[in-house]
């Protein structure tokens, strides 16, 4: 047996075997592998394998971002293109008209006044945009 009743308790002779299980060993693997099933469980998914067929046509082409930009002194652009401010509602008709994504970016310069960016998201709206971003950069940690 590993251990004897008949002692007191709390008396222990030397040499004798000690009953307890240590499980801070076991603790420390149990960390161990919820930490590698975390780490690897979102590398695991992979979606369903399908064998797609081969065609011989050309890929769709891939519509570019179109993004407005509006600078400190109220310049706007599109894209690498200057627009005139009267003409942005225009030219924002024309671009879009033949586009299947109707979704504008749009970055406002940070020194701007609230209601020049206002006012710009609601001519943008007037010429049909359905779907506007807004572009920021990540705030910076201190």
């Amino acid at each position: 047996m590993a251990f004897k009743t008949d002692e007191s308790p709390g008396a222990r002779r030397i040499g004798t075997n000690m009953a307890e299980i240590n499980i801070i060993p076991l603790v420390d693997v149990v960390l161990v592998l919820l930490l590698i099933f975390m780490l690897t469980a979102p590398m695991m998914y992979r979606g369903i394998d399908v064998n797609l067929p081969k065609a011989s046509s050309k890929p769709t082409a891939v519509e570019e971002r179109m993004v407005l930009t509006v600078t400190k002194d109220h310049a706007l652009y599109l894209n690498d293109r200057r627009l005139s401010s009267n003409g942005l509602e225009m030219e924002l008709r024309r671009t879009f008209a033949n586009r299947t994504d109707k979704t504008l970016y749009l970055k406002a310069d940070a020194g701007l006044a609230y209601g020049a960016v206002v006012e710009t998201m609601d001519r943008v709206r007037r010429a049909g945009i359905e779907r506007l971003g807004m572009v920021t950069e990540p705030a910076r940690e201190r």
